[in-house]
């Protein structure tokens, strides 16, 4: 899955961007309560263990 992808699965689950870093943004899933990064780079593949986790903290599934 591309960053892409995954934040249009995020949105999708109610999730939103709270900040703008250099090399990631952060989101906000109201779901859980949780804040957590995510990389900007929109076409390139998110690694499986940081898909696992940002899906984790984000309780999207």
């Amino acid at each position: 899955m591309r960053y892409g992808e995954l934040k249009r699965k995020l949105r999708k689950a109610g999730c939103y961007k709270t900040a703008e870093g250099g090399n990631h943004e952060k989101w906000y899933s109201p779901k859980t309560g949780n804040s957590f990064p995510v990389g900007r780079h929109d076409n390139q593949e998110v690694k499986s263990g940081t898909l696992q986790s940002i899906l984790k903290q984000s309780g999207v599934k």
